[in-house]
């Protein structure tokens, strides 16, 4: 009965044997032997391959880039390279000649230490000694300073290879004891061709534009390429789609962009509004939709010109459908939808309303076009329900409410009819209305025009000095200086005038100004002048500043224009304006005598 069961055994694990099998993600599966396997890293490849042809490889080398370039990988082609003589197996890998050290856990003094106490032993196999350090910005600083001596001067068996993602928290005096070699990010293209060869050699039916999306999504890192790549897979079997990989990797299809930019360009703007919210209901924030429009307007510029058409890193399929989208859209247009969804991005994480934010910055791109270019067909645009022109606000001014008809003039002039429209507070441009006589008088529709109130310019430009000139000559001429009225005045009555502008000063928050000129009583000099004694230079300086403002006032109070001020600084009143405490307490005390019997009654000191 023994050898029945045997054989059935023997038949069960040939007919099922991916059973005993496990699973090897294809990150390890495919994992380069060579230097010729290593993808988008060819002038590293190439440059140690040279150097091992010509015995001309450094002691200590540093690669340095982002995860999953192929560092470690090529460390470990490396490796086996330089020990190879041709006179070993086939499947020799020469494990007992390298030796991996992950220096995220091994960063103590004690750990370089027993590391550099093995480096003095030659290999029994092969000619050298590799030990790949990962991850060596990770070392502590005294580790550094132990590994030193023996990075600069190592035994002739023994090379050295750092890894690291993050070369600027590597000390220069390491650096400068190693060759460096900067790996790259894996580009878009040649990440989905590798993908392409693996999904040929497990027998998976891939569209190339899912095989880019993936290639995207995966940032530059092969293994993270490799990774996603086994997780779609297991999603969708062996036919991988361009939905199947947007619909597992959370990604936005072309197709909603293609979409929402036909809208735009068409001025729909409830359906655009429409596809946004499902695109919210699918699970996307509006951030991740504004920052995809936005590359998605960067990608039909590229397909403007056909040298940067290499610039866009898609599928040969989706590269047409973008040309085709390109020639329907302009220049202008795309650099100003361009420059709106990304302040929409750089507005989104403060904004209190973010889905309003994007719903506004949609219906702003959707009305770029409406007052531009006709489309492709040449007939005339349909205006959206949501755009109202200008010019139906100016209409309205004239008809005083009424939309439907033109304001009619009843025999008036156009003239008279000029003084009966008021002109509106802000336009941004001059608008023309027609205004019809009555039909039994029937003339030309004569035009009125509305003019927009002028526009603010710099104090320091040349339209400030023509709109200077301009306001000059249209202000009321001065009288002569000799014509002025220099009714005289009393002293008391200037006082009064002086504290009723001092009080105004105060009303309007400006009691620094107010405080100063309170600082002493004015008094005349002579008939015309006035002379004020102030206790510093710097309250001087502060009301020279502002006097024009005060003698305005005075001269149209008093009704002389001839009045000019004096001042002057007392220099015995500047140095004793800083009061000490008992002085302080003798001013208050002469103002409130109540003051002492309170100190008194509670025994108070200074």
């Amino acid at each position: 009965m023994a050898l029945p069961i045997a054989i059935f055994i023997f038949v069960v694990i040939q007919s099922f044997p991916a059973i005993l099998e496990p699973f090897v993600v294809s990150a390890r599966k495919y994992r380069p032997q060579t230097f010729k396997d290593v993808v988008g890293q060819e002038s590293i490849t190439n440059t140690l391959l040279n150097a091992i042809e010509n015995n001309h490889l450094a002691q200590a080398l540093l690669f340095c880039g982002p995860r999953g370039v192929g560092k470690t990988t090529c460390a470990r082609i490396l490796a086996k390279k330089i020990n190879q003589d041709g006179t070993e197996r086939e499947d020799e890998d020469f494990a007992f000649n390298i030796f991996e050290l992950d220096a995220a856990s091994n960063n103590s003094v004690d750990d370089i230490r027993s590391l550099i106490d093995q480096v003095r032993i030659p290999p029994q196999v092969g000619k050298y000694k590799v030990y790949i350090i990962d991850e060596v910005h990770m070392l502590s600083q005294s580790a550094f300073n132990a590994f030193l001596k023996t990075l600069e001067e190592p035994p002739k068996h023994a090379i050295f290879i750092l890894a690291t993602t993050e070369k600027h928290k590597i000390i220069p005096t390491i650096l400068s004891r190693c060759q460096i070699f900067d790996f790259k990010r894996i580009t878009v293209k040649d990440a989905s061709e590798y993908l392409k060869y693996i999904a040929q050699q497990q027998g998976i039916e891939a569209e190339e534009s899912a095989l880019h999306i993936i290639a995207q999504k995966a940032d530059g890192a092969m293994r993270d390429a490799l990774s996603i790549f086994d997780r779609v897979v297991s999603f969708s079997g062996k036919q991988l789609t361009r939905k199947a990989v947007t619909e597992n990797l959370n990604v936005l299809d072309y197709d909603t962009y293609f979409t929402g930019t036909d809208l735009i360009l068409e001025n729909n703007i409830p359906e655009l509004l429409v596809l946004f919210n499902k695109t919210l209901s699918l699970g996307f924030d509006g951030h991740h939709f504004i920052t995809g429009l936005a590359s998605h307007f960067r990608d039909l510029m590229v397909c403007q010109h056909p040298e940067t058409l290499v610039l866009l890193e898609v599928g040969e399929d989706v590269q047409k459908h973008y040309q085709e989208q390109a020639k329907k859209t302009s220049k202008a247009f795309l650099l100003k939808a361009i420059d709106m969804a990304n302040d929409c991005d750089l507005q989104y994480k403060t904004s209190k309303n973010q889905r309003l934010l994007v719903e506004l910055t949609l219906m702003k791109l959707a009305s770029i076009t409406f007052d531009g270019d006709l489309p492709a067909g040449g007939q005339e645009k349909k205006k959206p329900d949501f755009l109202i022109p200008a010019s139906h606000f100016a209409t309205r001014e004239v008809n005083n409410g009424n939309r439907s008809a033109a304001p009619k003039t009843n025999g008036t002039t156009p003239k008279d009819v000029e003084k009966t429209v008021e002109k509106p507070t802000e336009a941004p441009a001059p608008q023309e209305v027609a205004v019809q006589e009555p039909k039994e008088d029937y003339q030309p529709a004569k035009k009125i025009q509305i003019k927009a109130p002028e526009k603010r310019v710099s104090g320091l430009s040349l339209s400030s000095i023509k709109a200077k000139k301009a306001h000059e000559q249209t202000k009321a001429p001065e009288l002569p200086h000799e014509e002025l009225p220099r009714e005289p005045f009393s002293e008391l009555d200037m006082q009064q005038h002086w504290d009723d502008f001092v009080h105004v000063l105060e009303k309007k928050g400006r009691k620094i100004l107010a405080s100063n000129l309170q600082a002493d009583v004015p008094k005349l000099k002579n008939e015309n002048t006035i002379w004020i004694e102030l206790p510093n230079s710097t309250m001087k300086k502060e009301v020279e500043r502002e006097q024009s403002l005060m003698l305005d006032h005075l001269k149209q109070k008093l009704n002389n224009y001839s009045i000019s001020l004096y001042i002057t600084v007392n220099e015995e009143v500047a140095k004793k304006f800083a009061f000490t405490p008992e002085e302080k307490y003798q001013k208050l005390k002469e103002k409130n005598p109540a003051i002492d019997l309170l100190r008194q009654e509670f025994d108070l000191d200074f």
